[in-house]
């Protein structure tokens, strides 16, 4: 992939007290700028219950809105923890749902928790949570999404994750496959918590 050259530019980047759900309406607003500014018209975002990816359906309407949930199972087997009613909503608002396995999970998960080992994709997510839990699901999350097809790899989207519930974190990422990991770019941090 080709590095697309721009001249300096100075970005703001927001650096939440605490992380949360108390963020969230700050992150999206934050997100949205830059949307705006940009004219990106990819979102990605986390949401468990459905609350979070929801709004984001509202507020970016009209533009591409992938919400990405845990996989079914994740925390009780036969659980889906995305409710009916916020399913309903992403999707009236033209959102799209992606609920499959985790980048950074599945069968390593699997494997650590028969054997007791990590293997290398959990060893990736405990990298990028360095930067904070948000920044590493904003990467998973787009790398996900990017393989079902549903935001074009190579393109500069929105990421948003959180920590925990709720977003409190915002990032234009260069999209890229799970399997192509390493080409996926952390172009601007729009705001975090500073943990």
């Amino acid at each position: 992939m080709g590095e697309s050259r721009v001249g300096d530019q100075e970005v703001h980047c927001v650096l939440f007290e605490s992380a949360g759900p108390q963020n969230t309406e700050r992150t999206l607003a934050l997100a949205m700028q830059r949307v705006r500014t940009l004219g990106l018209c990819d979102i990605v975002v986390a949401s468990t219950t459905g609350d979070t990816g929801a709004r984001a359906a509202e507020l970016f309407q009209g533009l591409n809105v992938v919400v990405v949930t845990h996989s079914t199972g994740f925390k009780e087997p036969n659980t889906q923890e995305l409710l009916p009613e916020n399913r309903e909503r992403i999707l009236a608002f033209g959102g799209h749902v992606l609920t499959c396995q985790h980048a950074f999970g599945g069968l390593a998960r699997a494997v650590r928790r028969k054997l007791g080992t990590y293997e290398l994709d959990e060893i990736v997510a405990f990298v990028l949570r360095m930067f904070g839990q948000g920044i590493k699901v904003a990467c998973e999350i787009t790398a996900m999404a990017a393989d079902a097809g549903l935001v074009p790899t190579g393109a500069e989207i929105i990421a948003i994750g959180g920590t925990g519930r709720g977003a409190d974190t915002a990032a234009v990422i260069r999209a890229a496959n799970a399997q192509d990991l390493f080409d996926l770019r952390v172009l601007e941090v729009l705001c975090k918590p500073r943990l």
